[in-house]
């Protein structure tokens, strides 16, 4: 079996506000990737709960924070759908995702 670790190098400020975050994999898909941001959420099968780790560094925009948030909602509508078929909860999900986007003017309202 094929065995691929990914990893998240951070180097720190003098506040643990991360300054830097390098992407790495060791099947070599991901090399020294910069970062200026990675959200991950992973399921706890046995407490039935959702941990995540949320880090950006300090020069990330609040725009671009905007642009990552707007993406990751809209793939995880596209996820919930294409992996359980319930249509009408995605589309809900990407109403919302168009109503974001519009809020924070990432996109031109109609």
């Amino acid at each position: 079996m094929k065995k691929s670790i990914l990893s998240f190098d951070l180097e720190l400020d003098e506040n643990n506000v991360p300054k830097k975050i390098v992407m790495n994999s060791t099947d070599k898909q991901a090399e020294n990737i910069n970062l200026k941001s990675v959200m991950i959420a992973a399921w706890d099968a046995s407490t039935k709960e959702t941990l995540c780790v949320d880090l950006w560094t300090k020069d990330m925009m609040v725009n671009e924070m905007f642009i990552m948030y707007h993406q990751t909602l809209t793939s995880m509508a596209n996820t919930l759908e294409k992996s359980t078929g319930h249509e009408r909860l995605a589309g809900a999900l990407k109403d919302y995702c168009e109503f974001f986007a519009e809020q924070t003017k990432i996109i031109d309202s109609k």
